[in-house]
């Protein structure tokens, strides 16, 4: 885990943390601009490349530099800005440059080009073991650990009982950490970073090495922190990501394929390998033509429609017909925000003849009482000619939603129910 309290220069470019600041609501905390990082598939090229660019008084950071043979970016063009309270969730399949864009911001490597502003103490978990020695005890190495995030020993005294007792190690607190499992070395290491509340947390994907238990309370800990922090969190697996993070970037050899506040839109995405489109429209055979979808009797706030628990579900949906003899059938499903199939509306049974004259199909789905549970969801539609025969489209994530509700449960459909007690006598 590093500091860094250097202003990046346009010839050298470094990821760099100015002084801590008072916390203030929605301040920016990371500021990545045009970042960019280039490797070498050969060695002894790469060895080579850095000789000549030392010769020649190239800083191996000009933006201007083109890539050489053998040479590819890991990273390119990465923009985003991060502020308090926010939580940034990297994905993308093996190779896209994820890992390489945390070394990034954790100071760990240089850039090729552009510049990253990371304000206040960062706190990282990038991978397993690092910033510990190995020959060091837990306890030892949660000091060093604390000085190198630039707390006082003072401030690390206060913490140090919280963050052992944090990582359920307290038998084993004083043992090197070499002789620590892995899943002891996670504990550990994510109890440092996150216990002494840094303005900045990065995950990689080691808490996927943590045992179930552990990880829920990891999630805990970072709902917690969360207002008062901005986290990096990279993951490939998808139900974590949507649980904590409010905004998304899914890259793929190095480039930012999708970004923006969209975390379903993203991870959809990423299932179906970038099959979507901007429209959502995974499969279109261009018979019909979506022209509107809004879910009726909803209130909308921040361009999210709101039900409460128990209202009706009003689903109004209008087509332009291209090239169609017979209403095709209609399945709408509902995904929650993880996108999980949570529930399939019953599809219409009538199969009547259009007339050449109609140019539109129109109609409302509607579901009485509706019973999910409290959280956001989206409606995804699948359409056949004939009952699951013969596609003509296939949309996802067509819109969102949100049920309110007074109480949090975990699974998707909470139910009214009448308890009716009988009497003994």
């Amino acid at each position: 885990m590093t500091t860094h309290n250097r202003q990046p220069t346009t010839d050298n470019p470094q990821p760099t943390t100015d002084n801590p600041q008072p916390t203030t609501d929605n301040q920016v905390l990371i500021k990545v601009e045009n970042l960019s990082k280039k490797f070498c598939k050969d060695l002894k090229t790469s060895l080579w490349y850095g000789v000549k660019d030392l010769v020649s008084g190239i800083a191996g950071n000009k933006a201007e530099r083109e890539l050489r043979p053998k040479e590819f970016w890991a990273v390119k063009d990465i923009n985003f800005e991060l502020r308090r309270g926010e939580c940034l969730g990297l994905i993308g399949h093996n190779g896209a440059g994820k890992s390489t864009l945390l070394k990034i911001l954790n100071g760990l490597i240089n850039p090729d080009a552009g510049k990253v502003t990371i304000r206040g103490k960062v706190g990282a978990l990038i991978e397993l073991g690092a910033g510990f020695n190995p020959i060091l005890s837990g306890r030892e190495n949660i000091y060093n650990n604390g000085a190198v995030l630039g707390f006082t020993r003072k401030e690390i005294d206060a913490k140090v009982d919280e963050i052992i007792a944090f990582a359920e190690l307290e038998e084993f607190i004083d043992m090197p950490v070499k002789n620590y499992s892995s899943g002891m070395r996670v504990r550990l290491g994510f109890a440092v970073a996150a216990q002494m509340e840094p303005d900045v947390l990065i995950i990689d994907e080691v808490l996927a090495v943590g045992d179930l238990g552990f990880v829920l309370k990891c999630f805990k800990r970072i709902d917690t922190i969360l207002p008062n922090t901005a986290i990096v969190f990279v993951s490939h697996n998808m139900p974590m990501v949507s649980r904590i993070c409010n905004k998304i970037i899914l890259m793929d050899r190095g480039v930012a394929k999708f970004q923006g506040d969209e975390v379903g839109k993203a991870i959809d995405q990423y299932y179906t390998r970038f099959s979507n489109n901007n429209s959502n429209v995974v499969f279109d055979d261009g018979n019909l033509e979506l022209v509107k979808a809004k879910l009726l009797g909803a209130k909308n706030l921040n361009n999210i429609p709101h039900l409460h628990w128990g209202d009706d579900f009003q689903l109004y949906l209008k087509f332009k017909i291209n090239n169609l003899q017979i209403v095709p059938s209609f399945h709408v499903l509902i995904f929650d925000k993880e996108q999980r199939p949570v529930a399939i509306f019953d599809s219409n049974k009538e199969q009547y003849l259009l007339d050449k004259k109609d140019t539109y199909i129109e109609f409302n789905v509607l579901h009485h009482n509706f019973q999910l549970s409290k959280g956001m969801y989206n409606v995804g539609l699948n359409i056949y000619k004939s009952e699951r025969r013969d596609p003509i489209m296939r949309i996802n994530d067509l819109l969102k939603f949100q049920i309110l509700h007074d109480i949090d449960v975990s699974p998707p459909f909470f139910l009214k129910s009448n308890f009716k007690f009988i009497s003994n006598v």
